[in-house]
């Protein structure tokens, strides 16, 4: 089993930036993928971000790209989204996401691939 924990989340304007942070424990950490997800009230669940377990390996939404850094410290057990120039569509409910582990060299996009969730923080865009 593994728990995340998000923090960081708050209200900024436009042009500005924000770093997330999602604390894990439990099962071995550093073989767990790791992921983003965003949730704006009335829409779906989206991917934002996602490491393999090495942080070798990231990929982004289009929407992000450019914008946010995805990034692991395997020894804090601590996954990082730097989001700089923040745009009022950003605005949501951030959530850190795991696989169930293995060491995969394969970077998940979906919500199917992920296992174990955190409780999320929020992020306000104001403009």
């Amino acid at each position: 089993q593994v728990q995340l924990v998000e923090s960081g989340g708050g209200l900024v304007q436009a042009g500005g930036s924000l770093r997330l942070s999602c604390a894990g424990s439990g099962r071995i950490f550093n073989s767990y993928a790791m992921g983003w997800f965003r949730q704006a009230p009335g829409k779906e669940r989206e991917f934002v971000a996602a490491s393999t377990w090495s942080g070798g390996s990231t990929t982004y939404s289009d929407s992000v790209k450019g914008r946010f850094t995805i990034s692991r410290d395997n020894a804090k057990m601590t996954v990082y989204l730097q989001m700089n120039m923040l745009k009022p569509e950003d605005t949501a409910v951030y959530y850190c996401a795991a696989d169930n582990g293995g060491f995969s060299y394969v970077v998940p996009t979906t919500t199917h691939q992920y296992f174990y969730w955190g409780q999320g923080t929020q992020v306000t865009v104001s403009s």
